[in-house]
């Protein structure tokens, strides 16, 4: 035991039994820290905590576990590296929200529609809507030529009033003249191809981690240098010739990602 007498110890117990009802097996070669780990982890998916509510202090952990402070923090730092829960500074240590599993690298439809088969409440802000000349490197990811002009679309999207993530789309004008006169609060960019017989046939995804910049921070509400799922897309008409290049930055804290691979 460390550092508790029986009566704390029996305090603790009742304290913590609800929802730390197992225990460990020290008999097998599974490390403590990993054993502790998919405890916590299967009681946060059941359920038993609440997002936003507090994790068990690492000393209450160690006690009720008989385990050593570290070996807690390890499993802890393991869980909130992987976004089931969050720190707070002089507070302690949190659930978070659970992440939407978005399925953008695996499919391809609009992020409307992927909202609402989630049972999810999607809804945009247009932050930018104009046509201009094609900087060198667009008209490079679009195949076009320099100085051609191109529709440029910014959006914030959000599930349920929150922000998720920003998204910057390039379109050929020549290709679809009329983008720029809809409303993309109410209208799908994906939708809005189809209707208009732009039928995509492929699209080419990267993606890589990195750390929020300023304009990231200022529209979703995160910290300065909170994570970042950051992905580049270019999508191909039936003809091969490119309708769109977009750039987005997806909350690290609130969206994981599916990717399926068959044989």
């Amino acid at each position: 035991m460390y550092d508790a007498n029986k009566k704390n110890k029996k305090k603790l117990n009742k304290k913590l039994n609800k929802k730390l009802n197992k225990k460990l097996n020290k008999n097998i070669p599974v490390p403590l820290y990993y054993q502790l780990k998919e405890l916590l982890l299967e009681q946060i998916k059941s359920n038993q905590y609440s997002e936003n509510t507090p994790l068990p202090t690492e000393m209450e952990l160690s006690e009720y576990y008989e385990i050593s402070r570290p070996t807690v923090r390890q499993a802890i730092k393991e869980l909130v590296n992987e976004g089931y829960l969050y720190r707070q500074k002089g507070r302690g240590t949190f659930i978070s929200k659970p992440k939407i599993k978005q399925e953008f690298t695996k499919v391809i439809e609009s992020y409307n529609e992927e909202m609402r088969r989630k049972g999810l409440t999607p809804k945009t802000k247009t932050l930018e809507l104009q046509v201009e000349e094609a900087s060198d490197f667009i008209a490079e990811r679009l195949n076009i030529n320099p100085n051609s002009q191109v529709t440029k679309l910014k959006r914030l999207r959000y599930a349920n009033d929150e922000p998720i993530l920003i998204v910057t789309t390039y379109v050929p004008y020549d290709l679809y003249p009329d983008l720029s006169s809809l409303d993309f609060n109410t209208h799908s960019l994906y939708d809005s191809f189809e209707k208009n017989n732009l039928h995509i046939k492929k699209v080419v995804r990267s993606f890589e981690a990195r750390k929020a910049n300023d304009e990231e921070v200022h529209w979703m509400y995160i910290e300065e240098g909170d994570a970042i799922h950051y992905f580049e897309t270019t999508a191909y008409l039936e003809d091969e010739r490119i309708i769109e290049y977009s750039f987005c930055s997806y909350r690290g804290d609130r969206n994981k990602f599916i990717v399926e691979i068959t044989r």
